[in-house]
């Protein structure tokens, strides 16, 4: 966190400078720039923020595999980076994409295909909505996926 700079500075002024968590990471909000769909939450370190404004493509980096990625480097599912936007405490981004194929590695458009429902008494389900594969995971990324 910046704690050296006055949170108006923050907040109002017209200087980016975001503001990464103890792991180095912000989070980063993808949305479909035509529709205004969600169609990802990922995590952006200060390599990845810096490519990802420099080259227009969206890069993450994977806090499973600790390492770098660009989204569709093997899927060939790219996004490109219309507008990002920081949220009032910069320690979140959202950036609005046009997406090339499908934003989720199980194959969908969206990796926000299920819904949370409520069913008798005290469960809580889910089920599927917006779930078509636009490509079988199995074929692109191999068996482990």
């Amino acid at each position: 966190m910046s704690g050296s700079k006055p949170s108006s500075e923050v907040e109002e002024g017209l200087v980016f400078q975001p503001r990464f968590d103890a792991s180095g990471l912000v989070t980063c909000v993808a949305t479909d720039a035509k529709t205004g769909d969600v169609l990802m939450v990922a995590h952006m370190n200060e390599e990845a923020l810096r490519r990802t404004v420099e080259t227009g493509d969206a890069w993450y980096y994977s806090r499973s595999r600790k390492a770098l990625w660009r989204k569709g480097e093997s899927s060939g599912q790219i996004q490109r980076v219309i507008e990002m936007r920081t949220d009032c405490d910069q320690d979140a981004v959202w950036i609005k994409v046009e997406q090339q194929g499908a934003a989720c590695h199980t194959g969908r458009r969206s990796c926000f295909y299920r819904a949370v429902t409520k069913g008798d008494g005290d469960k809580i389900g889910l089920s599927f909505v917006d779930a078509d594969r636009l490509f079988d995971p199995a074929d692109v990324y191999g068996a482990k996926a």
